[in-house]
């Protein structure tokens, strides 16, 4: 379900079901009433179905049989059944003890529908207390087996509580057959390659230890390197459960350029396929050797990926970066997440970017101010940092999925707490500057039944010390068509610089909740979007080059542009600490079932040159 689909038993569910006295009937040795339910609008998203209820004084629920409305707006799904049984022990509980679901999903219309069943059996409940000593060796409240999920065959024929049929235990023969296929081996080959982004290099994933990719990255487009070639991989645990390696080759046609990253990765935890699988206890180190926007961290997905090409404002102003980096990672069960590296960087300006010192250059006539200069000579285009850093985040009951290219977390309730400091060591490994960074932030979804839900986060931060701009705040903007979460879509590059600020975005999936009451427009099953972004910021005058006159020789000349005549424009404006940047956002997603498409308006600051008041940003994503 793409919501919390509001429970049938819940305090206002009297508001959004109706229900209907059916019957009273046996189930086993209880008397229960049948009680029917189903949506006022059922395409809302809710269940249908039937829950029976004791036929005594107490009213509790016995069983609950739930399905999915046939209007339902539900994804891929045509039908699904859930069955949970509740029991009143001796001891006086009511406890679960069947939890059973079959989904029957449907992708297209002439691809043949595919049937998924669970089958779940609790017993032997006991309410002892579990003696303090189990949980002394881990952080947290839940501990689990090293092989909880590589039991054998000889295991589960022992305890499976269900027998399976014949044709679910010739399941695994059957598989092996359709492998035989002439021909059938390549179009699953190519099927998932295309679904992971990646190209395994053995016959079967168990034993599969590399694995080539992301594909998307394979050809891309810059302004520096015009067409970019490269070629990725990384290692699996089949390889070796505790010791990875990825990395990858680039090669710039227009630079002739060789690009590349090394990563080796040793984790603590023996790890089943990934290192990133959770919980990480992973120790890394790092060379990377490449070309970076300022905005390349803030990316959710690798800058190479060739839908970033399209680029919605012009980016022609890059670091050469090379970087030499030690990172320790470790996560708790409990959601606690300690993050740690040593980073020495070396920052070449290159294409349309230079490093230009205050007090260098001519001087304005009239003024005295120096000013900068389209001539090399005056420029000292590489910057050195050495730089600790720590992080800590709070994820209470954090869990994920692991894809081949990142992990996703699936249960986005409970609310994120982070805070992390950032030192800059002048002197160590080449270091030429020293400076403190400190942010922090939250992160919180409200559910808001069927009226879907709200995310919310919320950051801010302080560059405490002077540095020069390339050591300053930059906004959390995306400069891309390709729609990115809790990204600024309209702030041009460079175009704000800070050393405080504070931002909120805010966004509010309706899940179908108004396009779903409008005849005829009901039947594209479109689901409404809207979202505000804000940005509070503000320069203080020891980081701004304007009020010290452009003399301050620690600073640099904002970056900008020369004009044909000379004169040069700043790409850069101070924010007015009490005007914030809003930009508000409205979409409609689900369409296809495949895509999500926004409107994105800019509100403030409309008087900056060369910006986009408004745009369209779109990005691929299917949700049930």
């Amino acid at each position: 379900m793409p919501t919390a689909a509001i429970s049938p038993i819940a305090d206002n569910a009297i508001s959004f079901y109706r229900y209907y006295l059916q019957d009273t009937l046996k189930i086993e040795n209880d008397s229960v009433i049948d009680v029917g339910f189903l949506p006022n609008n059922q395409q809302d998203f809710g269940f249908s179905g039937h829950v029976y209820v004791m036929k005594d004084s107490t009213y509790a629920v016995r069983r609950v049989e739930l399905n999915i409305p046939r209007r339902s707006d539900v994804n891929f799904v045509e039908n699904m059944i859930i069955r949970q049984d509740l029991v009143l022990l001796p001891t006086g509980e009511r406890v679960c003890t069947v939890n059973d679901m079959i989904v029957e999903l449907k992708i297209a219309s002439k691809i043949q529908k595919l049937m998924v069943q669970r089958t779940t059996r609790h017993f032997d409940y006991s309410f002892d207390p579990i003696p303090v000593k189990v949980f002394k060796s881990i952080k947290g409240s839940t501990k689990t087996e090293p092989d909880a999920k590589m039991k054998s065959e000889e295991y589960w024929s022992e305890f499976r509580q269900v027998e399976l049929t014949e044709s679910e235990s010739k399941m695994g023969s059957f598989m092996e057959k359709l492998q035989n296929i002439k021909g059938f081996k390549w179009i699953m080959f190519g099927l998932k390659a295309l679904i992971e982004n990646y190209i395994e290099t053995a016959s079967s994933t168990d034993k599969n230890k590399f694995d080539f990719g992301p594909i998307n990255t394979i050809i891309s487009k810059n302004h520096y390197d015009s067409w970019r070639f490269r070629i990725s991989g990384f290692t699996t645990a089949h390889l070796n459960p505790h010791l990875f390696f990825d990395g990858y080759v680039a090669y710039g046609t227009k630079t002739k350029n060789v690009y590349g990253m090394a990563k080796g990765t040793y984790s603590f935890n023996k790890k089943a396929y990934l290192h990133r699988e959770f919980p990480r206890n992973n120790l890394q180190v790092i060379y990377y050797n490449d070309i970076t926007s300022p905005y390349t961290k803030f990316m959710t997905t690798d800058k190479d990926n060739m839908f970033m090409a399209f680029k919605s404002s012009k980016v022609d102003q890059y670091y050469h970066t090379r970087s030499f980096k030690l990172v320790y990672d470790k996560e708790w069960e409990a959601g606690m997440k300690f993050y740690a590296h040593i980073d020495r960087t070396q920052n070449d300006a290159v294409d349309e970017l230079f490093f230009q010192h205050l007090g260098t250059g001519p001087q304005d006539p009239a003024t005295g101010a120096y000013l900068p200069v389209n001539d090399e000579k005056f420029w000292d285009n590489r910057m050195k940092t050495t730089e600790l850093k720590a992080t800590i985040t709070f994820e209470p009951g954090a869990t994920y999925i692991n894809t081949k290219q990142r992990r996703l977390k699936i249960n986005l309730d409970a609310p994120v707490f982070f805070v992390s400091h950032t030192m800059g060591v002048k002197g160590v490994l080449g270091g030429e500057y020293n400076y403190h960074v400190t942010e922090a932030g939250m992160y919180k979804r409200f559910w808001m039944g069927s009226w879907g839900k709200i995310d919310t986060d919320i950051k801010a931060g302080a560059q405490w010390s002077k540095v020069p701009y390339p050591l300053l705040i930059h906004p959390v903007a995306n400069d891309t068509y390709i729609l990115q979460d809790y990204n600024f879509n309209l702030i041009n590059i460079w175009e704000f610089l800070n050393d405080r600020y504070a931002s909120l975005m805010i966004s509010w999936d309706m899940n179908g909740k108004i396009l779903n009451r409008i005849p005829l427009l009901k039947k594209l099953k479109w689901r409404e979007w809207i979202g505000i972004n804000v940005l509070w910021g503000t320069l203080t005058d020891k980081n701004n080059p304007a009020a010290s006159n452009f003399s301050d020789p620690d600073l640099f000349f904002f970056p900008g542009r020369f004009r044909p005549d000379g004169t040069y424009e700043s790409n850069t404006y101070k924010m007015d600490p009490k005007r914030p940047y809003i930009e508000a956002v409205v979409g409609v997603h689900n369409i296809f079932k495949l895509f999500h498409v926004v409107y994105v308006r800019r509100l403030t600051y409309l008087d900056h040159p060369d910006i986009n008041k408004w745009g369209f940003r779109f990005i691929f994503r299917t949700t049930f």
